[in-house]
């Protein structure tokens, strides 16, 4: 799952570069006078309305393959393992950890260097 887990990111990753840079290229609506009257579209290369919808579209398929790729990866990091060590981290400390019997005395820890110190 290492290798799929890395592809969904790099392609996130991608995905979200190119549309910050299509969301950075369009221009809003009413963006300069000359768009009002009619003559901001007379030098665009896709038309009046051509690249209006061209980079709005290519905008909402990158925005949909980062939202199933946030999705996916989402999904395969909470993903547990089949094997023994699934469980939650504190389920996988206790069985590492000895827990002493009822009725069986605790030993002390050993002393702190503190009191190790002999007093004059």
């Amino acid at each position: 799952m290492g290798v799929i887990s890395t592809i969904l990111l790099a392609v996130q990753m991608l995905s979200a570069l190119v549309m910050v840079g299509l969301i950075l290229v369009q221009h809003g609506k009413g963006a300069d006078m000359g768009a009002a009257f009619g003559s901001g579209g007379a030098g665009s290369l896709f038309g009046a309305s051509g690249s209006a919808n061209f980079l709005s579209r290519t905008t909402a398929v990158l925005a949909t393959v980062f939202f199933v790729s946030t999705l996916l990866l989402a999904y395969f990091g909470s993903v547990r393992p089949a094997t023994s060590g699934s469980g939650s981290v504190l389920e996988n400390a206790a069985l590492v950890t000895p827990v002493p019997a009822a009725g069986v005395p605790v030993p002390s820890m050993p002393a702190s260097g503190a009191a190790q110190i002999p007093a004059k």
